[in-house]
Protein backbone atom coordinates (compact mmCIF):
# COMPACT_ATOMS: atom_id res chain seq x y z
CA UNK A 1 0.00 0.00 0.00
CA UNK A 2 1.45 2.96 -1.13
CA UNK A 3 2.15 5.93 1.50
CA UNK A 4 -0.82 8.23 0.50
CA UNK A 5 -3.02 5.76 0.38
CA UNK A 6 -1.99 4.82 3.83
CA UNK A 7 -2.95 8.53 4.97
CA UNK A 8 -5.90 8.79 2.67
CA UNK A 9 -7.69 5.15 4.43
CA UNK A 10 -7.46 6.95 7.40
CA UNK A 11 -11.09 7.92 9.55
CA UNK A 12 -11.44 11.89 9.90
CA UNK A 13 -12.04 13.02 13.01
CA UNK A 14 -15.05 15.98 12.35
CA UNK A 15 -15.64 16.60 16.57
CA UNK A 16 -11.93 17.58 16.91
CA UNK A 17 -11.94 19.73 13.59
CA UNK A 18 -14.95 21.58 14.82
CA UNK A 19 -13.25 22.08 18.15
CA UNK A 20 -9.77 23.23 16.64
CA UNK A 21 -11.92 25.51 14.40
CA UNK A 22 -12.78 27.41 16.96
CA UNK A 23 -8.94 27.85 18.14
CA UNK A 24 -8.37 29.08 14.76
CA UNK A 25 -10.47 31.82 14.68
CA UNK A 26 -10.18 33.04 18.19
CA UNK A 27 -6.03 32.54 17.39
CA UNK A 28 -6.25 34.72 14.45
CA UNK A 29 -8.63 37.46 15.93
CA UNK A 30 -5.85 37.71 18.81
CA UNK A 31 -3.12 37.31 15.96
CA UNK A 32 -4.53 40.88 14.09
CA UNK A 33 -5.47 42.36 17.22
CA UNK A 34 -1.74 42.15 18.61
CA UNK A 35 -0.59 43.31 15.19
CA UNK A 36 -3.41 46.14 15.35
CA UNK A 37 -1.92 47.21 18.66
CA UNK A 38 1.87 47.19 17.70
CA UNK A 39 1.60 49.96 15.65
CA UNK A 40 -0.14 51.95 18.32
CA UNK A 41 1.72 50.41 21.82
CA UNK A 42 5.81 50.78 22.39
CA UNK A 43 7.35 48.97 24.74
CA UNK A 44 10.96 50.49 26.09
CA UNK A 45 13.49 48.01 25.86
CA UNK A 46 16.00 47.10 28.75
CA UNK A 47 19.06 49.21 28.49
CA UNK A 48 22.06 47.42 26.20
CA UNK A 49 18.99 45.78 24.23
CA UNK A 50 18.61 45.86 20.91
CA UNK A 51 16.60 44.36 18.49
CA UNK A 52 17.55 45.50 15.08
CA UNK A 53 18.79 42.54 14.13
CA UNK A 54 15.01 40.95 13.57
CA UNK A 55 14.07 42.64 10.62
CA UNK A 56 17.37 40.34 8.82
CA UNK A 57 16.14 37.46 11.31
CA UNK A 58 12.41 38.01 9.49
CA UNK A 59 13.21 37.78 6.44
CA UNK A 60 15.60 34.56 6.97
CA UNK A 61 12.60 32.79 8.37
CA UNK A 62 10.06 34.10 5.63
CA UNK A 63 13.37 32.86 2.81
CA UNK A 64 13.08 29.31 4.87
CA UNK A 65 9.36 29.10 4.31
CA UNK A 66 9.19 29.74 0.66
CA UNK A 67 11.62 27.09 0.25
CA UNK A 68 9.67 24.60 2.77
CA UNK A 69 6.51 25.71 1.19
CA UNK A 70 8.37 24.43 -2.81
CA UNK A 71 9.52 21.65 -0.87
CA UNK A 72 6.43 20.06 0.48
CA UNK A 73 4.71 20.64 -2.60
CA UNK A 74 7.24 18.81 -4.77
CA UNK A 75 6.60 16.22 -2.03
CA UNK A 76 3.36 15.55 -1.90
CA UNK A 77 3.62 15.72 -5.93
CA UNK A 78 5.85 12.40 -5.39
CA UNK A 79 3.60 10.99 -3.05
CA UNK A 80 5.66 11.44 -0.27
CA UNK A 81 2.99 12.53 2.28
CA UNK A 82 5.52 11.81 5.58
CA UNK A 83 7.97 14.44 3.79
CA UNK A 84 5.33 16.92 3.00
CA UNK A 85 3.86 16.29 6.81
CA UNK A 86 7.08 17.50 7.65
CA UNK A 87 8.40 20.44 5.18
CA UNK A 88 5.27 21.99 5.87
CA UNK A 89 5.20 21.78 10.09
CA UNK A 90 8.25 23.27 9.60
CA UNK A 91 7.27 25.79 7.35
CA UNK A 92 3.74 26.83 10.44
CA UNK A 93 6.56 26.55 13.10
CA UNK A 94 8.87 29.03 11.23
CA UNK A 95 5.88 31.03 10.22
CA UNK A 96 5.03 31.29 14.10
CA UNK A 97 8.62 32.18 14.55
CA UNK A 98 8.39 34.86 12.11
CA UNK A 99 5.42 36.50 13.94
CA UNK A 100 6.77 36.87 17.09
CA UNK A 101 9.75 37.98 16.16
CA UNK A 102 7.88 40.75 13.79
CA UNK A 103 5.34 41.67 17.01
CA UNK A 104 9.04 41.92 19.12
CA UNK A 105 9.97 44.19 16.47
CA UNK A 106 7.34 46.19 16.03
CA UNK A 107 6.11 46.65 19.63
CA UNK A 108 9.88 48.04 21.02
CA UNK A 109 11.16 50.13 17.59
CA UNK A 110 9.72 52.96 15.37
CA UNK A 111 9.03 52.22 11.82
CA UNK A 112 10.94 52.91 9.37
CA UNK A 113 10.01 54.68 6.57
CA UNK A 114 11.35 53.54 2.99
CA UNK A 115 13.09 56.39 1.07
CA UNK A 116 12.94 55.74 -2.40
CA UNK A 117 11.51 57.89 -4.82
CA UNK A 118 9.72 57.70 -8.39
CA UNK A 119 8.38 54.34 -9.86
CA UNK A 120 10.39 52.10 -7.15
CA UNK A 121 8.34 54.12 -4.21
CA UNK A 122 5.27 52.52 -5.98
CA UNK A 123 6.64 48.97 -6.54
CA UNK A 124 7.60 49.40 -2.87
CA UNK A 125 4.10 50.28 -1.80
CA UNK A 126 2.40 47.84 -4.33
CA UNK A 127 4.33 44.20 -2.73
CA UNK A 128 4.45 45.71 0.93
CA UNK A 129 0.37 46.58 0.63
CA UNK A 130 -0.60 43.11 -1.00
CA UNK A 131 1.92 41.41 0.86
CA UNK A 132 0.71 42.87 4.42
CA UNK A 133 -3.13 42.02 3.36
CA UNK A 134 -2.91 39.08 1.98
CA UNK A 135 -0.97 37.93 5.24
CA UNK A 136 -3.61 38.53 7.51
CA UNK A 137 -6.00 37.14 5.04
CA UNK A 138 -4.53 34.40 4.77
CA UNK A 139 -3.48 33.46 8.18
CA UNK A 140 -6.75 31.93 9.35
CA UNK A 141 -7.28 29.74 6.41
CA UNK A 142 -3.01 28.76 6.46
CA UNK A 143 -4.40 27.53 10.27
CA UNK A 144 -7.48 25.60 8.80
CA UNK A 145 -4.99 23.92 5.96
CA UNK A 146 -3.44 22.23 8.83
CA UNK A 147 -6.36 21.78 11.01
CA UNK A 148 -7.79 19.43 7.84
CA UNK A 149 -4.74 17.47 7.21
CA UNK A 150 -4.44 17.02 11.17
CA UNK A 151 -7.74 15.70 11.63
CA UNK A 152 -7.90 13.46 7.99
CA UNK A 153 -10.15 15.74 6.05
CA UNK A 154 -7.91 15.08 3.09
CA UNK A 155 -10.25 16.56 0.49
CA UNK A 156 -10.94 19.69 2.48
CA UNK A 157 -7.51 19.97 2.98
CA UNK A 158 -6.24 19.63 -0.71
CA UNK A 159 -8.98 21.65 -2.12
CA UNK A 160 -8.20 24.94 0.30
CA UNK A 161 -4.39 24.15 0.21
CA UNK A 162 -4.44 24.50 -3.83
CA UNK A 163 -6.23 28.33 -2.94
CA UNK A 164 -4.15 29.29 -0.15
CA UNK A 165 -0.76 27.77 -1.02
CA UNK A 166 -0.09 30.38 -3.84
CA UNK A 167 -1.15 32.84 -1.46
CA UNK A 168 1.21 31.75 1.38
CA UNK A 169 3.72 31.50 -1.08
CA UNK A 170 3.21 34.77 -2.60
CA UNK A 171 3.68 36.20 1.39
CA UNK A 172 6.82 34.31 1.68
CA UNK A 173 8.88 35.46 -1.07
CA UNK A 174 7.81 39.23 -0.72
CA UNK A 175 8.59 39.51 3.13
CA UNK A 176 12.46 39.49 2.06
CA UNK A 177 11.60 41.55 -1.19
CA UNK A 178 9.96 44.22 1.43
CA UNK A 179 12.89 43.99 3.68
CA UNK A 180 15.77 44.25 0.94
CA UNK A 181 14.10 47.00 -0.09
CA UNK A 182 13.61 48.84 3.09
CA UNK A 183 16.91 47.86 4.60
CA UNK A 184 18.69 50.68 3.47
CA UNK A 185 16.84 53.01 5.37
CA UNK A 186 17.15 51.47 8.80
CA UNK A 187 18.91 53.27 11.38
Amino acid sequence: MSERMRYLGKASNDELARKMMKVVWVLSVVVLGLVVAMRRIKLPLPEGVDLTFLPAVNAGLNTGVALLLVGGLVAVLKGRITLHRILMSVAVLFSVAFLLCYVAYHITTGETTFGGEGWVKTVYYVILVTHVVLAAVSFPFILMTLVFAATNQFGKHKRLSRRIYPIWLYVAVTGPIVYLMLKPYYA
